[in-house]
């Protein structure tokens, strides 16, 4: 018997000292030496400025495919950066202005060649209210403090926030900005030249409003561009020629354009114009400027505080968008690469920055650009800089030609793109999969529809938010009853660590089991191999007050294997529960080691009482 309860004492032994119980703390100074020692490292460097790693092996072979997939790119950057700038409330050259610098910077701090950063159909949408409730230099404003959030997003390796935003959640904002975007297109679609076209109510409210606006010869060449940009998608018949029907497809934009410019150029000369036209784009390079700090708006300046306190929600809305947008495009195309999400928010905020010196709207990574030029054959970042120096090219010689665009032909190009985004069989297997999942979809879906894009996102991401605390404030307890050294023991097992979301609910559950189910067992033990470092003082303290109250009704509670932060932080809070915790894989040693614990205590009280 002294051997087995001398055995029982050494699985049980914990040095009970003030330091074992003491919480440490990570030295802070080691930490910032060793991160500046690794940030001067090589492997660093090359992380950070991922060109270091392509740049010697570029050659002549990779510039050529490089050149072919820039000139793709910007054959459809150049219509929609015009188009994007519409959307925006801009003129049209300042879609063109937001276009090159995300080029030139992703080829240096890039790390996926096949991404395109530039201006998109959900940023521009999301810019025309700033743009349209103040004025443009809200949005530039904008531009750099989305660039600035963003890349401290990245240097303080934030970018882990974005898995709180579920496929259903992306899948609903999505599908919701596809539509608005779309919707807002109807209008110039139809040759409509009044009212408003932001949001989804408001772009149809507008239609119906000024139906008798709409125009014909516009109506007619709109849907036969649509309709072609749909044909040449996947052109049917080609097949005998592969090559020819890639580039056909690569390029219909810049065809359906560029067809539609002749068109009314020969309007033009004959002295008559059936369509309504983009009209003049600025001629040039932009100048480089500091975004504005201050503007005039109403016969009032607004400083820089009250600019970015009218932005609001916005710059929350964003940031976070643009994250989301670029990273799911990055693993999308990583070709069984890992992606660098950091190196990836790090270039994004990067990219806002500098091109808000050139007065561009906030950008982010392109999914139909990347998609060009990911079948374009790009080898490396270097394509962006032909796609940028294209656009430049364009801003320069080509802003003559813009001015004859069809405003319905834009809108065919935006629509096209937009029928490309719908994904109706992810939002059919979400309905197959989880039914549970339909409910953050379908709120995030119709939120975004009717009050805009900004709040249907963040109330996606609340909904996931609270479906994540839900679900952690709600473990398995398992619980079973075993006969251990021939009594009986209730064996408590919890699926998780207990925090605050649950220690509540774990406390309610394991007083509810073992009065009303179990009212005859009075040993328990809780198994605490799931008790880890996520315990927090909220859970800790409902567990000791759990010990007084199955006192109460005359059960004792042992805590059995439980993880040492565990332990320790119950310790700082209650050092007499010492002895309630035990340590072995044997409860039958466990068990007899108590009962003899529990006779030698009874002989000695006995004792004393004799004395």
């Amino acid at each position: 018997m002294v051997r087995n309860k001398d055995k029982g004492r050494s699985n049980n032994k914990i040095d009970s000292s003030q330091d074992l119980y003491s919480e440490k703390f990570p030295n802070i100074l080691n930490i910032l030496i060793k991160s500046s020692k690794d940030f001067c490292t090589e492997k660093s460097l090359k992380r950070r400025f991922p060109i270091i790693q392509w740049i010697p092996y570029y050659n002549k072979s990779k510039f050529l495919f490089d050149i072919v997939a820039g000139l793709s790119v910007a054959l459809t950057m150049i219509p929609q950066g015009i188009a994007y700038a519409i959307i925006a409330g801009l003129p049209p050259q300042y879609g063109l202005y937001s276009s090159f610098m995300g080029c030139f910077m992703y080829t240096i701090f890039g790390s996926c060649s096949d991404v395109n950063i530039g201006p998109t159909a959900i940023m521009a949408l999301l810019t025309y209210s700033p743009v349209t409730n103040f004025n443009a230099n809200f949005a530039f404003l904008g531009t750099f403090l989305v660039g600035c959030i963003v890349f401290m997003f990245g240097i303080l390796n934030l970018g882990f926030l974005i898995q709180f935003i579920s496929i259903p959640t992306i899948t609903g904002f999505v599908t919701a900005a596809t539509i608005t975007i779309g919707s807002s297109q109807v209008k110039p679609l139809l040759g409509i030249k009044n009212g408003a076209s932001g949001d989804f109510l408001q772009s149809w409210k507008n239609v119906f409003i000024h139906y008798n606006e709409i125009r014909l010869y516009d109506t007619l060449f709109g849907l036969i561009s649509l309709v072609l940009l749909i044909a040449m998608k996947k052109p049917k018949g080609l097949s005998k020629f592969p090559i020819f029907s890639k580039y056909l497809s690569i390029s219909r934009n810049a065809i359906v354009v560029i067809l539609g410019i002749i068109i009314a150029y020969i309007f033009h000369i004959n002295g008559k114009q059936p369509f309504r036209l983009t009209g003049t784009v600025a001629e040039g390079l932009p100048t480089f400027q500091i975004p504005p700090m201050k503007t005039q708006l109403n016969g009032r300046e607004y400083n820089f505080f009250e600019m970015t306190e009218s932005l609001g929600v916005w710059l929350i809305t964003l940031p976070l968008v643009s994250i989301l947008e670029t990273i799911a495009i990055a693993k999308a195309f990583s070709k069984g690469k890992i992606v660098d999400c950091t190196q990836e928010i790090i270039t994004l905020g990067l990219c806002n920055i500098t091109s808000s010196f050139f007065r561009s709207i906030p950008v982010s990574g392109a999914f139909s650009r990347t998609a060009i030029n990911h079948n374009s054959g790009v080898k490396t970042q270097f394509g962006g800089v032909i796609a940028g120096c294209i656009v430049l090219l364009s801003l320069s010689v080509l802003t003559g030609i813009f001015f004859y665009i069809p405003k319905t032909t834009l809108a065919a190009v935006m629509i096209a793109a937009m029928i490309s985004m719908l994904e109706f069989h992810e939002i059919i297997e979400i309905y197959k999969t989880k039914r549970i999942d339909f409910i953050p979809f379908l709120r995030t879906f119709i939120i975004s529809l009717w009050l805009g894009l900004d709040f249907g996102i963040l109330t996606g991401v609340a909904i996931n938010v609270l479906m994540s605390l839900y679900s952690t404030s709600r473990p398995v307890i398992h619980f079973k009853v075993e006969k251990i050294d021939n009594n009986d023991v209730l064996i408590i097992t919890s699926d998780r660590s207990v925090n605050y979301s649950s220690a509540e609910y774990f406390k309610s559950a394991v007083m509810e089991k073992t009065t009303m189910e179990f009212p005859d067992v009075n040993c328990i033990f809780m198994n605490g191999t799931a008790m880890n470092n996520t315990i927090d003082i909220t859970a800790a303290k409902n567990i000791i007050s759990l010990v007084d109250d199955l006192k109460v009704n005359e059960k004792q509670i042992y805590f059995w294997n439980w993880e040492k932060e565990a332990f320790h932080l119950i310790m700082r809070l209650n050092k007499d529960l010492h002895d309630l915790f035990r340590f072995g894989n044997d409860l039958n040693e466990i068990m007899s080691n108590l009962k003899e614990k529990s006779k030698s205590q009874l002989t000695v009280v006995t004792t004393d009482e004799l004395i």
